[in-house]
């Protein structure tokens, strides 16, 4: 088969990074900016408002806001994924172009998850009328599977069709199934043809490249983005699967807590600024003795956040 490859700059581990809220519960630019600059020095590319980012708790007007800000603030748009997925086509197809015109490198595109039992053909006609409208050959989209929280399963044939119908354009996924064989479907069928998979956790960051996948994008690449990122460029050394056992051992410990809330509590303890607590409703923030609990057992690790 012909192998076309579609060049990026986008690098093997992204993180769908954290939104700082202020107190009326709108994005805090600046603070987010800060964060995304501490992620790119440690070699992660921000995959903004994704599901970590808190990103359907903000409009799409804040959204786009927050993107010009980032960028005029000098975030290098060559390592972004803005998430630009909704269940209004209208929202996703301004998001996108928005994306598009300040150059970012891909968008990370959700199927419209309000509706359940949707057919392929209803999903390929989503995603076909948003490339349309958006009419820029500049665009790459990756398409998010999170069927945990979506309910919509995407299946090899959808995103075959999809591939082959936009080959320049849909060129890669972020599959949050955690289903590692399902990923290896994918991998095995589609990434010869140079569609580039990441994995959504690095938990599967050894199985994902070593299947001739990309990397991941990872909620923890917000908490501990240098680790992922060296495994992600030395995975082929000798001690490529102790890193990875290391990685597991920082997951396990979030993966204890409601995840968002846990990594916010993590980077408000080490940046020292208790704003970055906030989360907005209908999630919460941890408790006292949660938090006290998560950060203890982050100690007994030696976690550190060095720079932040």
């Amino acid at each position: 088969m012909t192998i076309s490859l579609h060049p990026s700059t986008l690098p093997a581990v992204l993180s769908p990074v954290l939104t700082p809220f202020k107190e009326d519960g709108s994005p805090d630019a600046q603070k987010l900016l800060k964060q995304c600059q501490w992620l790119e020095a440690n070699g992660v590319g921000q995959a903004i408002f994704g599901t970590n980012s808190e990103a359907n708790s903000m409009s799409a007007p804040q959204k786009m806001g927050t993107l010009t800000t980032l960028i005029e603030g000098g975030l290098n748009p060559a390592h972004m994924m803005p998430g630009t997925g909704a269940t209004s086509i209208d929202a996703t197809v301004n998001m996108t172009r928005h994306a598009v015109q300040h150059k970012c490198a891909g968008v990370l595109m959700l199927p419209p998850f309000y509706y359940k039992d949707v057919t392929d053909d209803g999903l390929f006609a989503y995603f076909s009328e948003v490339i349309q409208k958006v009419g820029d050959a500049r665009l790459q989209v990756y398409i998010y599977n999170i069927p945990p929280v979506t309910k919509i399963n995407l299946s090899l044939s959808l995103l075959e069709r999809l591939a082959k119908e936009y080959p320049k354009t849909v060129v890669g996924m972020k599959d949050s199934s955690g289903d590692w064989s399902y990923t290896e479907s994918v991998i095995k069928l589609l990434a010869p043809s140079g569609f580039r998979v990441y994995a959504g956790s690095e938990v599967f960051l050894m199985r994902t490249l070593r299947a001739g996948g990309v990397g991941c994008i990872s909620a923890t690449a917000n908490v501990n983005p240098r680790a992922i990122a060296e495994l992600a460029a030395h995975w082929r050394e000798s001690d490529a699967d102790q890193r990875q056992m290391d990685l597991d051992q920082v997951r396990s410990i979030f993966a204890q807590y409601q995840m968002i809330a846990g990594m916010k509590t993590a980077v408000a303890h080490y940046s020292k600024d208790s704003e970055w607590l906030r989360v907005r409703p209908p999630l919460m923030q941890l408790s006292a003795d949660q938090q006290a609990k998560l950060l203890g057992e982050l100690q007994k690790i030696n976690f550190s956040m060095p720079g932040l």
